[in-house]
């Protein structure tokens, strides 16, 4: 949770120390474990040495390695893609808000109808062009905020005599609160982050499923290199692309202005024709 000023709260702080502390303590005793086992079992157990690289420990540890790897990078690929998929979905839902609420203002009579259908292709195109590229560093502009208040406030301060006029205000009260709703969407979108710590995580297991061979005591020569370079190959381009999934509109990948620029055409086309 983030206060007015945009810092980062007290609790939301001492909460990602823990659960810092908390992860290390649980390597950390998962290691001492191991090390624990291992000498009450050589000591008290009879068994034989496994040095061989691909021996039991050492299969074991390798299948669990890859096991790892693949949660993690599941999640490191799924939240994002999931939290892009909404927000894709969230521009749709609010450009259509727009057009609808243009429809509504048409019903208005002048001079208010047609200086509130301007002002909402100017909020578009405000959208469009300048809030936008903003939202790469996680935030909307509240210039834009600011646009959409005045409007509503214009639209609620009518004085309409007509009934049918009437009517068409309320429904443009509705589209404009729906358009209002799918903007604080938008932001909670562009200030979505993955969890915290799981695309290092995934790096970090990456790098030691990779490594593995080495670590295990093999030594890995001549075509045998092949596939272990295409799985590392692999396995980068696959971080990379969940790199670039987890930032939503600031990346290769990102969600694009295109439903907001598709809502300003058919906002001009409905211009000419009447």
């Amino acid at each position: 949770m983030r206060s007015a000023n945009g810092r980062t709260s007290p609790v939301r702080k001492w909460s990602y120390k823990m659960m810092i502390l908390v992860s290390v303590l649980a390597v950390l005793c998962a290691v001492g474990v191991v090390v624990v086992a291992a000498f009450l079992f050589r000591r008290f157990v009879k068994g034989t040495d496994d040095l061989a690289p691909n021996g039991p420990s050492s299969g074991h540890a390798g299948s669990m390695l890859s096991s790892l790897f693949l949660l993690v990078f599941a999640i490191a690929i799924v939240v994002p893609w999931s939290t892009a998929d909404a927000a894709r979905h969230n521009t749709y839902a609010e450009s259509q808000a727009a057009v609808e609420s243009y429809w509504s203002a048409a019903r208005v009579p002048a001079p208010a109808g047609p200086r509130l259908r301007q002002q909402l292709r100017d909020y578009v195109d405000f959208v469009v062009r300048t809030e936008w590229p903003l939202m790469a560093s996680g935030g909307l502009s509240q210039e834009g905020a600011s646009r959409l208040e005045a409007l509503r406030t214009q639209v609620t301060g009518l004085v309409l005599s007509d009934e049918d006029a009437k009517a068409a205000r309320g429904e443009l009260l509705d589209e404009m609160r729906d358009l209002s709703a799918a903007r604080r969407q938008r932001a909670a979108d562009a200030g979505a982050k993955p969890p915290a710590g799981v695309l290092p995580l995934a790096v970090c297991t990456g790098v030691i499923v990779i490594l593995f061979p080495f670590l295990a005591g093999a030594r890995p020569r001549g075509k045998t290199l092949v596939p272990l370079s295409l799985m590392a190959g692999l396995l980068g381009l696959g971080i990379f692309l969940a790199w670039q999934i987890s930032h939503v509109f600031a990346s290769g990948l990102s969600v694009g202005p295109e439903a907001y620029e598709a809502a300003l055409t058919e906002m001009r086309r409905l211009s000419w024709s009447g």
